[in-house]
């Protein structure tokens, strides 16, 4: 819950007030040399040192303000985002910073930050390849031979997913259970490709992430067409886990934490993947606890 509003400000800036007292503007964000994307490493937890977070809207997008100072990235960039709801977003994000400035749970964040440094200095043909290569190794894909009980789990609950990505991009994926995996057509790796060319080099970031996390590119697409929903995509992409789970149990604390991990950062990467794709901005909303 928001402990305050976003309040429409000097024409216009949206400002995020909750007062805390002895935090004072230290030093500044984001000077560390840029590492590549997958291998960031979150810095160590540190101290809050800003009072207020705000947005307000610059010559090459929105920005994000910590009392008067302007984010940056790892780089050194002016950490400027190209909707208003994504600045929305990352505000949200440092504003629920308690005490402690935790890096590890802001996921908007860091894929603004990649978005803006690019530090593996990928173009949009690399980024779409590295996504549609996940055809290969795809979780959906595989299947086991044993035991029945699994081979039937596993057969009705992502041929279903899979029959859908089928007739909604009219390709073949089908699945195996050979070490090799299915045996994608090159039609079928031609229209994902083509279907990934139709967003823009943010929104490839998120999705490229998202690829990642699920370990599949058909359960991230059925995301992304908003076909299932981020708690069944994760459980998808960990049934065969889920599955062992329920046969030999588990420790619950490791569990319960890994599992809303990736449905934290699932989440984010999806989120982040359609405020990159809207194009409207949001007028004169006030947000409020």
């Amino acid at each position: 819950m928001w402990r305050s509003c976003l309040r429409l400000r000097d024409g216009g800036r949206r400002l995020l007030n909750r007062p805390r007292s002895g935090l004072t503007a230290s030093e500044g964000l984001g000077r560390k040399p840029p590492i590549p994307f997958r291998a960031y490493v979150p810095p160590a937890e540190r101290k809050r040192f800003y009072q207020n977070v705000s947005i307000s809207q610059g010559e090459g997008g929105f920005e994000i303000n910590l009392d008067h100072r302007k984010l940056r990235t790892p780089q050194g960039k002016l950490f400027t985002v190209p909707s208003e709801a994504l600045a929305i977003a990352v505000a949200t994000e440092w504003d629920s910073q308690q005490d402690t400035i935790k890096m590890y749970t802001m996921h908007l964040t860091t894929l603004c930050n990649t978005s803006l440094d690019n530090p593996t200095q990928r173009d949009k043909d690399q980024l779409i390849r590295a996504a549609v290569k996940f055809l290969d190794t795809d979780t959906v894909c595989y299947r086991v031979e044993e035991p029945e009980t699994l081979v039937e789990l596993q057969r009705n609950e992502w041929d279903p997913v899979i029959s859908w990505a089928e007739r909604r991009y009219g390709v073949e994926i089908g699945s195996s259970t050979s070490i090799t995996g299915p045996s994608i057509p090159a039609r079928t790796r031609e229209v994902m490709v083509s279907h990934l060319a139709s967003y823009n080099m943010w929104a490839l970031q998120g999705i490229e992430f998202v690829v990642t996390q699920l370990k599949s590119l058909v359960l991230t697409l059925g995301l992304m067409d908003l076909h299932l929903t981020v708690e069944q995509a994760v459980l998808l992409s960990r049934l065969e886990e889920e599955y062992q789970i329920q046969k030999w149990g588990n420790i619950e604390w490791a569990h319960d934490y890994e599992l809303q991990e990736l449905r934290a950062r699932t989440a984010a990467g999806t989120l982040f993947v359609h405020l990159c794709s809207e194009s409207t901005a949001i007028k004169h909303k006030l947000l409020q606890g």
